[in-house]
């Protein structure tokens, strides 16, 4: 199986686990306005990964957001996750200078983005240098795995309700 193949299976699996769970389909999203350009959308591709790799390094650092259940990915990237939700924005308020403009192509880039750490994450723990490297990549892999469900959420336009039975049905 090629990488790519892993990442398509991967991000599908997911997906189909998630419609599963939920009982009906994922709904879907599509961008309203003219495509972006390749090079603006690589941009923000790329403003998305920054935030993903700075937050990341952040709490390799600090080790601020740990609970007994282990590192929460909601508190450890909260800058990605209000760029996604600014990515998919579709009403602003009426006193707005701009109007919504969602660009969820760039959120299925940041997807197999983040569907491509997973894999890399479990070759690497496979074999790390040390236990400091296989505990951090066991971190990195737990909060991507995690980061990879909380994008799809708002994605698929998942609702709050929904999200706190799937995490509760989860934990069990």
């Amino acid at each position: 199986m090629t990488r790519n193949d892993r990442i398509t299976t991967l991000l599908q699996g997911r997906r189909e686990r998630l419609a599963r769970e939920l009982g009906r389909p994922l709904a879907q999203r599509s961008a309203r306005s003219e495509p972006l350009s390749p090079r603006v959308r690589g941009f923000m591709l790329d403003e998305a990964k920054d935030l993903y790799w700075n937050e990341l390094e952040w709490e390799h650092i600090t080790h601020e957001e740990v609970t007994e259940e282990g590192h929460l990915a909601e508190l450890t990237f909260p800058g990605l996750l209000a760029f996604v939700r600014g990515l998919l924005l579709e009403e602003v308020m009426p006193d707005a200078l701009a109007p919504a403009d969602p660009r969820p192509e760039v959120v299925e880039d940041l997807l197999v983005f983040l569907a491509a750490r997973v894999p890399e994450l479990e070759e690497a723990l496979s074999s790390p240098d040390d236990e400091d490297d296989e505990a951090r990549c066991r971190r990195e892999l737990d909060l991507t795995s995690r980061l990879l469900d909380l994008v799809l959420y708002l994605y698929h336009r998942v609702e709050r309700p929904e999200v706190e039975r799937l995490e509760a049905a989860r934990a069990d």
